[in-house]
């Protein structure tokens, strides 16, 4: 093993033109590690190649060109052993609505040749919040109920790699808390994680590392807080003791927002501008604070800088 629980180099992938239309280049030249033990953002716009990405690690999309490994496995050369390594919990709510969880989650044991005497469904239904649903048919569990299975189906052979691929879209706050538990439990156990997800304040949260990706194309790589760094904008928030002036002289560059609450929100570059000017512009004009705080980007404004870059 080399550290790396997914290695991709020259990933392309082509989808044929429909009547006539030429071809679409769906993933262009995908260049990409993502280390053992880590749990790792895969974000970026509808259309952006992540979905086919996620499919072709799947093994349920043909790639047009490039090498593939996971754990290690050439996904050419052992196919079977690098679909062993990685499950994947889709969007979609793909289930049998006539298993109840416990038989899905065997047939889906029996799929990845996990022996019955090996198999983990009772702890797995349990973790998932399912064990008194058990028996119950799949059409009769909630949405909600119905993505937990997804979960527990991804987990019957026990993959060293996690696919989470928009888990939380459309679920309430409580299986979202519940699912993120679990998923920190897992990685605390040494499994991988992947996560695709719109949702970029839990990216924020959850993530080690993230790739942007697209038009089928890594925009960029690197730890999530030195993706946060990169954005250059910040705002200083001042609580001022009394109404502040309607004109407020400030120094070139800073915008002024008055927030309902009687704050004064100053976004500056902290690259152009330094706090302790905007602060002598304050005290010049006569404001006295009350209280003064920092507010820093956020994952989004690094999304967003960098996809209406190149869109």
């Amino acid at each position: 093993m080399t550290g790396q629980a997914i290695e991709i180099e020259g990933l392309r992938k082509t989808y044929p033109g429909r009547r006539g239309e030429p071809p679409k280049e769906a993933l262009k030249g995908i260049d990409l590690t993502i280390p053992q033990g880590s749990i790792f953002g895969l974000l970026g716009p509808n259309g952006a190649g992540k979905s086919t990405l996620i499919n072709i690690l799947a093994g349920l999309v043909v790639k047009s060109a490039g090498t593939v490994r996971i754990w290690g496995f050439d996904q050419d050369v052992n196919p079977r052993q690098s679909r062993a390594a990685i499950g994947v919990m889709p969007q979609e709510l793909n289930l049998d609505p006539f298993f109840t969880p416990r038989g899905a989650l065997d047939v889906q044991a029996g799929l990845y040749g996990v022996p019955k005497s090996e198999r983990r469904t009772d702890e797995i239904l349990a973790m998932i919040g399912l064990a008194d649903k058990a028996d119950a048919y799949a059409r009769s569990l909630s949405g909600g109920m119905r993505r937990r299975l997804l979960l527990g189906k991804a987990l019957v052979h026990a993959p060293q790699i996690l696919v989470l691929d928009e888990p939380t879209a459309g679920v309430d706050i409580e299986l979202r808390q519940m699912l993120w538990r679990n998923v920190r439990r897992l990685n605390d156990g040494g499994t991988t994680i992947i996560l695709t997800t719109h949702y970029l304040e839990e990216a924020e949260e959850m993530c080690d590392e993230i790739a942007i990706i697209h038009h089928g194309e890594v925009l960029v790589r690197d730890t999530t807080a030195h993706l946060v760094a990169r954005v250059d904008a910040k705002t200083m928030v001042i609580t001022p003791e009394g109404d502040a002036p309607a004109d407020l002289p400030l120094p070139d560059g800073v915008t002024l927002d008055r927030r309902a609450d009687g704050k004064l929100a100053l976004h500056y570059s902290r690259g152009r501008t330094p706090p302790g000017d905007i602060l002598n512009a304050l005290n010049a004009a006569g404001i006295a604070i009350a209280d003064v705080g920092i507010e820093e980007p956020r994952l989004e404004d690094v999304f967003l800088d960098l996809t209406r870059a190149v869109a």
